[in-house]
């Protein structure tokens, strides 16, 4: 048990529990965000002017369950997204800290340490990333379940988008990195103030919290545009129709979204729906931070627990075997 990394492991469940809480609790928004990402405007035409009408849809034709469509798949995603990149972080800083035998991290190191593990979690994840887009951005009630999005188009369809999402692993490479950052200097703070020679063992939530949304807004309207494009390549097709449905359509490419973009809405278009992004992924990330700082030491516990009570069975299992 010894080999195990149980620091990176009580990073990693928290982080990913902190995820899926915090998922479930902006769902509804993060649905309404999806789909107003996901439209571009066509001959002057749009079906949403603003973020509250794709809110005023679900209600108006009694679909506000269906703000919900894809909640599964999404925490799953979220859920193994955040405890691989926890992990794959946690576990490269403490590898990158016993070869040059410091514990202090530079910030040019840090963000590749974090992109590092953003593109593991990219490539692990990204199936999943790519049926919850299509789940939220489905017309209401008429979303597929999991396995009909996985299986309704060829493997390589399955991660559309992968390219963007290798790009914006500079996202949280650059919000970890700002809130590890801060983090760092609000602790050696409080260590200032205390006198004692003991750093303080994590923030309060409101400090997460805070730190949290700073260095999301940071990272969001950095690569906002990467994020608007990834949305509309995993988006479902909208149609009403089931014939059109049936058509095959041409598969969505990077080149054609940017151009769709820049013809229909002009620069600006690039930067739709950047207000509502900044919002959920705010506080999405604080939330996530906040509950993760929260159990952190409570993880920590459970899994010395843990160890400690396998290591007492291998004992008493060895034990008989030597006499």
């Amino acid at each position: 048990m010894s080999s195990i990394d149980l620091e990176s492991i009580s990073e990693a469940t928290s982080g990913a529990i902190g995820a899926v809480l915090s998922t479930t609790i902006l769902y509804p928004l993060d649905t309404c965000k999806a789909k107003y990402q996901a439209e571009v405007r066509s001959h002057g035409q749009q079906k949403y002017r603003k973020l509250s009408d794709v809110l005023w849809e679900a209600v108006s034709t009694g679909q506000i369950v269906s703000l919900y469509q894809g909640l599964g798949t999404k925490n799953l995603q979220s859920f193994i997204a955040q405890f691989v990149y926890f992990y794959g972080y946690s576990y490269f800083k403490r590898a990158y800290q016993v070869k040059y035998g410091t514990k202090s991290i530079g910030t040019k190191a840090n963000l590749i340490l974090a992109a590092s593990a953003g593109a593991c979690t990219a490539i692990i994840t990204q199936p999943l990333d790519t049926a919850s887009s299509r789940m939220q951005t489905s017309a209401f009630g008429r979303s597929k379940g999991l396995w009909a999005m996985l299986t309704e188009g060829s493997w390589s369809e399955a991660f559309d988008g992968l390219g963007i999402s290798l790009l914006l692993t500079s996202n949280p490479a650059i919000q970890y990195t700002v809130f590890d950052q801060l983090k760092q200097k609000l602790l050696d703070g409080k260590l200032k103030k205390a006198g004692n020679g003991t750093s303080p063992e994590s923030l309060s939530a409101f400090s997460a919290f805070l730190l949290g949304a700073i260095s999301k807004s940071i990272a969001t309207v950095l690569t906002y545009p990467a994020i608007r494009c990834k949305v509309m390549i995993q988006a479902a097709d909208s149609s009403d129709d089931d014939a059109k449905e049936n058509k095959k359509k041409p598969r969505k490419t990077l080149m054609g979204v940017l151009d769709a973009i820049w013809k229909r809405e002009g620069i600006f278009g690039f930067f739709k729906g950047l207000q509502a992004q900044i919002l959920k992924t705010v506080l999405s990330s604080a939330l996530l931070l906040m509950i993760k700082e929260k159990i952190a030491a409570t993880t920590w516990v459970l899994l010395l627990a843990v160890r400690s009570y396998l290591v007492v069975s291998q004992g008493r299992l060895k034990g008989p075997a030597k006499r």
